[in-house]
C-alpha cells in the first residue's frame, strides 16, 4: 500500500513538472511572437501610410490625426501619374532591363556553375574561392572603374551599359553550383557516352534538374535590378532610357509637394515586386534551404 502511495505521489509530481515546463514554453512562445508582432508593425507602418496616401486628396495627406482610411478617395492620382511624367516609358524600361539582365544572368551563372561543379581543371577550387571572394567587395568600390570602361567603349547612356555590367553575379554562380554538385555524375557520363558535349549536358541535362535554384536566382536578380537606383543613375542620362526608380526620383524633384501622386506612383512600382514575392515565397525559401544544405 505504501509503495502505491509513493508511486502515485511521484506520478503527480512528474505531471506537475511537465505542466510547468509546457506553461513556460507557451509563455516563451507568446513573448517571442509579441516581439515579432511589434517589429512587423513598425516595418509595415510606412507601407500602410503610403497605401493610404496614394488614395488621398493632397490637402488631406498631412491631416492629424492620420486618416488611415481616407474619408474621400481620389482615384485620379493614379491616372495623373501617367500624365505628369512618361510613366509608361519608365515602366517598360524597368520590365525590359530586369528581364534581359535576369536572362543573361541565368545563362552566365549556369555556365560558370557547371564549370566549377562538373569540369576538372587545375586550380578550379582556388579560382572558385577567388571568384566567391568578390562578394565581399562593395559595388561602390568598382563603379568608377566600370564607368570608365563603359565610357571608353562608348556605351554610356545606353541600356547595354547596364546589361554588360549587371549580368554577372558571384551569388548566382555559388547558388547554382551547389545544386549542380548534388546531381550525380552518372548523368553527365551517360550523356557523354551518347555524344553530348559539355554545353548540351549543361543546358539539357543538368539545368532541368536544378530548376529550384534557377527559380530562386531569377526572383532575386529580377527584384534586385527592378529596385536598383545607383547604377542607373550613373549610366543613364536620357529621360527616354530611365526606369521607374529614376523616374520617380526626378518626379519628386519636380513635384516635391505632390505626395499623393508620388505615393501613387510608388505603389504602382511596388506591385510587380510584391506580386513576385508573394507567389514565389515558397520557392525562395526552399531554394535557399536546399542550396545551404548541399555539401560542396
Amino acid at each position: 500500500m505504501g509503495e502505491l502511495l509513493r508511486y502515485a505521489k511521484n506520478n503527480t509530481e512528474m505531471r506537475l513538472i511537465m505542466n510547468e515546463k509546457k506553461t513556460k514554453k507557451v509563455l516563451l512562445l507568446v513573448v517571442i511572437y509579441l516581439i515579432f508582432l511589434v517589429f512587423a508593425s513598425v516595418t509595415i507602418l510606412p507601407f500602410l501610410w503610403m497605401l493610404s496616401t496614394a488614395f488621398k486628396f493632397e490637402q488631406n495627406v498631412f491631416h492629424f490625426p492620420i486618416q488611415w482610411i481616407p474619408a474621400a478617395i481620389r482615384w485620379e492620382n493614379f491616372s495623373d501619374v501617367f500624365t505628369q511624367i512618361p510613366f509608361t516609358t519608365y515602366y517598360w524600361n524597368s520590365i525590359k532591363l530586369s528581364s534581359v539582365i535576369t536572362f543573361f544572368t541565368l545563362v552566365t551563372s549556369a555556365l560558370a556553375a557547371y564549370a566549377f561543379a562538373k569540369l576538372r581543371f587545375r586550380g578550379r577550387d582556388k579560382l572558385f574561392l577567388l571568384y566567391l571572394a568578390t562578394l565581399m567587395v562593395p559595388w561602390q568600390v568598382i563603379m568608377i572603374p566600370q564607368f570608365m570602361v563603359i565610357t571608353k567603349i562608348g556605351l554610356v547612356n545606353s541600356h547595354w551599359s547596364l546589361i554588360l555590367t549587371q549580368s554577372f553575379t558571384p551569388f548566382g554562380v555559388f547558388l547554382l553550383r551547389q545544386y549542380f554538385l548534388s546531381i550525380p555524375k552518372e548523368y553527365s557520363e551517360a550523356a557523354k557516352i551518347d555524344g553530348c558535349n559539355d554545353l548540351k549536358i549543361c543546358f539539357k541535362i543538368i539545368t532541368p534538374m536544378a530548376k529550384p535554384g534557377f527559380v530562386t536566382l531569377l526572383i532575386f536578380q529580377f527584384m534586385g535590378i527592378w529596385n536598383d537606383y545607383l547604377a542607373l543613375l550613373i549610366f543613364l542620362n536620357d529621360d527616354k532610357l530611365r526606369t521607374l526608380q529614376l523616374g520617380l526620383r526626378y518626379f519628386q524633384a519636380e513635384h516635391s509637394t505632390s505626395y499623393a501622386l508620388l505615393m501613387a506612383g510608388t505603389l504602382l512600382t511596388l506591385i510587380p515586386v510584391v506580386a513576385v514575392y508573394i507567389f514565389a515565397q515558397k520557392q525562395i525559401m526552399n531554394g535557399l534551404a536546399n542550396a545551404g544544405g548541399i555539401k560542396g
